[in-house]
């Protein structure tokens, strides 16, 4: 008994599909980020500075 209720939550987990739809635009906003960094250069350049400051910053915060 104990199996086939394992084997039910499974499934159930398995068939949810909540956060789903974030995580696809979340891919997508990182793609256009990426296919307009490699189009324009100017903005190359500006979203290299902004994930350096956003790397510095959370190194900073790790080491306190």
């Amino acid at each position: 008994m104990k199996n086939i209720v394992n084997l039910v939550w499974k499934l159930r987990i398995w068939k949810d599909t909540r956060g789903q739809d974030l995580i696809e635009y979340a891919l997508m906003a990182g793609f256009v980020a990426v296919a307009a960094g490699a189009i324009m250069p100017n903005i190359s350049a500006s979203i290299s500075t902004i994930f350096s400051k956003i790397s510095s910053v959370m190194t900073q915060a790790a080491a306190s």
